[in-house]
């Protein structure tokens, strides 16, 4: 190798990682381009913090990818430090052995994407082979390092019974769950013949022994960076629920004290999300994360095979906290502001920008406490709202289909039915009571995130005797039908929707959904001019909520 143009890979087209990252699988690939924007601010970062520092040009940073599936990270990275040392080391032969061998290390997910990840980073799937561009490395595997990981199956109650090598009777537990990641047994434990998806980097009780027995008793990483596997099936609901398993790897990644920390992940921690109450919290309060890029709409980073909701790049900085540098990226136009991620009042992070000046005029107009987000317990609309089964019956129930004196009518999944009103077992001071209902699922868009969006579905007058399966949440009770008639056009106007948007994680609309969402003066119709002056917004302001925020047809139910 001789010349800078031999390492750098210049003039391949199409990249092969930008092919790879289209393609549709479980550990969602990192386009190129977006893997230079995040090693760009890691950069910016690093000499923010540093003195000024150019991180490429010190030969003494250890970067980890610790799940690596491509390796666009590793590559990009050594491509910067084979330009940044060039007047450090002046052979480049030598200049990119030093970087493989000592700079450079990665953890693959799978054996596929360990190869993969080879062949990015040495031009060989063989780190020691005759055509890898390191030189000194006397294992295959180099830096990137894997090895077929099991799952430590607990909790199983069903059996069958086996033999083991030796021929003997042994009983055999086949419905327990992973005692690291959550995995189901029944979806994973499926022999050698398949991956196994049990990520060594979560499998291990300690993490930093784990990686001292990988690369060595005196290995510390200054910098971590990558995109970790999203979410595993865990076997819940109808077979196809998934947990998200990313919180899994920030937390180990912060466990081995990393100078820098910068991924790619979900952002539905921002408000919800199975089993991230905890990493919500530590997320918000750390005070570390010096910078978030939240992007509203996947399909923005990834094309093809984002996770709906959107996705968030942070940067998170061991040695410096302070505020963070939010910024959100919107339908071709970005804004920035420098803000706390949690806000008093508040136990979610505040997506966009614009959404935290409205929100803090809205608090501000009808709340108690100067500052806080946090509406006083008389206004909040959320006390209107029932729980997830307001009468007690399950989104699969279905009423009798003829009425008999004294029933009630039941709205239920696909019409409705009829029920004795001694059936009920909760929401009783409902009953007779105006109500309004709101289906508990909002009206889906796909795998895709779309802008503007109703955010809830069309709501509808409850009247007195008519109660509901789970399918739809009840919202009230109201004396009269001009007071539910008020609730139902507050309920279509756009700001009432975007305060909802502000707390809700997914498609369901459950109770917490509508914290942010202050109660009004039920003798009147409402409409968004009305709101839109009451609490002073600005022509941007209200512009933003109508570029977020679908109008509503009420007839549209």
């Amino acid at each position: 190798m001789t010349t800078q143009t031999n390492f750098s890979l210049r003039g391949r087209n199409p990249d092969v990682l930008t092919c790879i990252a289209n393609l549709s699988n479980d550990e969602v690939f990192t386009p190129p381009e977006f893997a230079k924007r995040m090693v760009d601010n890691l950069a910016t970062s690093w000499a923010t913090s540093n003195d000024g520092e150019d991180l490429w040009s010190n030969p003494d940073v250890v970067f980890l990818d610790p799940f690596t599936k491509s390796g666009v990270f590793l590559r990009e990275i050594t491509s910067r430090l084979v330009n940044g040392l060039e007047m450090k080391i002046l052979d480049l032969d030598e200049r990119v052995d030093h970087i493989l061998t000592k700079q450079v290390f990665g953890i693959g997910v799978t054996q596929l994407t360990s190869l993969i990840a080879r062949r990015s980073l040495y031009c060989s799937k063989w780190a020691n082979g005759p055509h890898s561009i390191a030189k000194s490395f006397d294992t295959v595997q180099g830096n990137v390092w894997f090895e077929r990981t099991e799952h430590t199956w607990v909790g199983g109650t069903e059996w069958v019974y086996t033999a083991d090598k030796d021929g003997n009777r042994i009983k055999i537990f086949t419905n327990g769950r992973c005692d690291f990641c959550g995995a189901n047994q029944k979806e994973f434990d499926r022999g050698e013949d398949l991956e196994s998806h049990a990520y060594d980097f979560i499998h291990t009780e300690d993490i930093n022994a784990r990686v001292a027995e990988l690369f060595g008793e005196d290995m510390q990483f200054d910098v971590i960076i990558g995109n970790p596997p999203y979410q595993l099936n865990d076997g819940g609901g109808s077979g196809s629920s998934a947990s998200p398993i990313y919180q899994k790897f920030v937390d180990q990644a912060k466990r081995l004290e990393p100078r820098m920390l910068t991924m790619i992940i979900p952002s539905r921690w921002f408000t919800g999300g199975k089993n991230l109450d905890d990493f919500r919290e530590s997320m918000l309060s750390d005070g570390h994360i010096r910078r978030l890029e939240d992007y509203p709409i996947s399909a923005d980073v990834f094309p093809k095979n984002g996770p709906k909701g959107g996705v968030c790049a942070f940067l998170w900085d061991r040695d410096n906290a302070g505020d963070c540098d939010v910024t959100t990226h919107f339908q071709g136009e970005s804004s920035t502001t420098a803000r706390g991620l949690i806000e008093p009042g508040a136990d979610v992070f505040i997506r966009f920008n614009e959404g935290l000046s409205i929100l803090r005029k809205v608090a501000a107009a009808d709340g108690h406490i100067p500052g806080n987000l946090a509406l006083p317990e008389e206004r909040r609309f959320d006390r209107l709202v029932s729980v997830r089964r307001p009468f007690g019956f399950e989104s699969t129930f279905r009423g009798r289909a003829s009425k008999s004196s004294g029933d009630l009518q039941i709205l239920q999944k696909g019409g409705v039915g009829y029920v004795a009103r001694d059936e009920v077992r909760s929401g009783k001071t409902l009953i007779d009571a105006w109500k309004v209902f709101v289906g508990f699922a909002a009206p889906g868009t796909g795998n895709k995130d779309t802008y503007p969006h109703r955010i809830i579905s069309t709501p509808f007058i409850g009247e007195p005797g008519t109660i509901s399966t789970e399918t739809y949440l009840s919202i009230g009770p109201f004396d009269t039908r001009e007071e539910a008639e008020s609730a139902l056009s507050y309920m279509a106007c756009r700001l009432t929707r975007f305060l909802i948007l502000l707390h809700k994680p997914s498609q369901n609309t459950t109770r917490q959904v509508y914290t942010f969402v202050p109660t009004q003066d039920w003798t009147r119709k409402w409409t968004d001019e009305e709101l839109y002056a009451k609490y002073d917004l600005t022509e941007n302001e209200i512009a933003f909520i109508e570029k977020v925020v679908r109008p509503m047809d009420l007839t549209d139910a």
